[in-house]
């Protein structure tokens, strides 16, 4: 077992349970975690088109330090790494931690904490980038302000994420596709669609999660020069490796840090 860094908060909130919840639903889903279209890198060429949606929505990343929350099994590290980052991973679950360290070994430094407090130095990082963990969030002002927090002067942020609530027609095919198929295929059940509810109806963006909201909670939060945009690309590169399993991904948002 690898020793996994702890950051440990004192600051007691009365979303503890919640956030179990969430450690216990995503330490299960580690071990299929990767085989999900939308959350394994399935192809050299769907490696190659989020390098350059990445490189194109944070000019000079590469060769900066990058955090990388919410870093899983350190699937899309791989894409920091291409990149040329040096990148250090935060993320709630021990086993997602471990998978990733089996990945890059003494090459990415992984740190098992809260992405809303990572409790990490100020002005630390070049670049903070997450995928798929907005969504998640709880308290996403604190989360945000914290975020800048670590950034260096004119660092970026990097969002990945999605409306999942409010899906486009295509993917709400795929997605009752993918269950079907679930069900009948002879591998392991990707996730459990019950906790995964259970869990969204406690979250702050229970209702959704609108490009033009997550704008200007950014803005409020101190950001700057903040665009969104869809993931050219990235769809197609998975439908291409899983068929018609894959999930929409509804933008990619950055935002410069602080003008020094």
């Amino acid at each position: 077992m690898h020793d996994v860094p702890y950051l440990h908060t004192t600051h007691v909130r009365s979303n503890f349970d919640v956030k179990e919840q969430i450690r216990e639903y995503w330490s299960r889903r580690s071990e299929t975690f990767d085989q999900s279209p939308a959350h394994g890198i399935h192809s050299k060429r769907e490696l190659a088109t989020w390098k350059r949606l990445i490189g194109d929505s944070a000019e000079g990343i590469g060769g900066g330090r990058v955090l990388e929350l919410a870093s899983g099994t350190g699937e899309f590290t791989r894409v920091l790494r291409a990149l040329g980052c040096e990148v250090e991973g935060l993320d709630l679950s021990e086993a997602m931690i471990e998978r990733a360290s089996r990945k890059h070994g003494n090459d990415v430094r992984f740190y098992l904490g809260d992405a809303e407090n990572a409790m990490l130095p100020d002005g630390r990082y070049d670049a903070v980038v997450c995928r798929h963990l907005v969504w998640t969030l709880l308290a996403p002002e604190d989360a945000f302000r914290d975020w800048l927090r670590v950034l260096k002067p004119g660092g970026h942020l990097v969002i990945i994420d999605g409306n999942w609530q409010h899906q486009a027609l295509v993917a709400k095919v795929a997605a009752r596709v993918a269950k079907i198929w679930d069900r009948i295929s002879p591998r392991a059940v990707l996730y459990d669609a019950v906790a995964h509810r259970l869990i969204q109806d406690q979250l702050y963006f229970r209702e959704g999660l609108l490009p033009d909201r997550l704008t200007g909670m950014l803005r409020d939060a101190g950001f700057t020069d903040g665009h969104t945009g869809p993931l050219q690309g990235v769809l197609a590169s998975q439908l291409r490796a899983a068929g018609c399993g894959a999930t929409v991904l509804a933008f990619c948002s950055r935002s410069a840090g602080p003008s020094s």
